[in-house]
């Protein structure tokens, strides 16, 4: 396991690069498909890390206490050497309820996650809904909890999307989120 920090070229005010994934659902997303929230939460992410898995809980109340944020699992990593994130068993967490996201959907190309310049999971991308699209308002981690068996005293991105969905400033200073890299096919 090799714990690295985000490290996204996006910056705020970037617009979120589209994309059209699978979901555990059966249904394919795009952007436009969360066209009617405020918000889009975008989180890549995995099923086997043990630093993903710890923010499950947290990434289910956030899509469950606020219904005009959406909150958007990808799984990029290579499940051919990886097992643990195939599609099956991310549709398994879905229906067990394991992960109760807006959508997970899974990026088998990996060109999702590269475009975003996604670097860990978890790796947390805080788009506002605007005239001109979804553009980037944060990228930060989840909570203060870096490791998964830490404690959490801040949940930061739960303070974000607060402040944002009610038209506020962000009062949270950003800190890169930490987890397992991703798990590149060509790596």
């Amino acid at each position: 396991m090799v714990l690295l920090e985000s490290d996204s070229e996006l910056e705020h005010g970037d617009t979120a690069p589209d994309f059209e994934l699978p979901g555990t659902d059966g249904e394919t997303y795009s952007l436009s498909s969360f066209e009617g929230y405020g918000a889009v939460l975008v989180v890549f992410t995995c099923n086997h890390c043990p630093y993903a898995q710890a923010k499950f809980d947290e990434l289910n109340h956030l899509a469950e206490v606020y219904d005009d944020l959406a909150v958007v699992g990808i799984n990029p990593n290579d499940a051919e050497a990886y097992p643990d994130d195939s599609f099956d068993r991310m549709k398994e967490l879905a229906d067990d309820g394991t992960i109760q996201y807006t959508a997970y959907l899974r990026d088998e190309s990996q060109d999702v996650a590269a475009e975003y310049g996604a670097v860990c999971t978890p790796d947390p991308f805080l788009f506002e809904n605007t005239d001109d699209g979804f553009e980037l308002v944060f990228h930060s981690r989840i909570d203060d909890a870096m490791s998964p068996d830490d404690e959490v005293t801040d949940y930061e991105m739960r303070d974000a999307v607060e402040s944002l969905l009610a038209g506020e400033d962000i009062p949270v200073e950003e800190t890169p989120s930490q987890g397992c890299s991703i798990k590149w096919k060509d790596d």
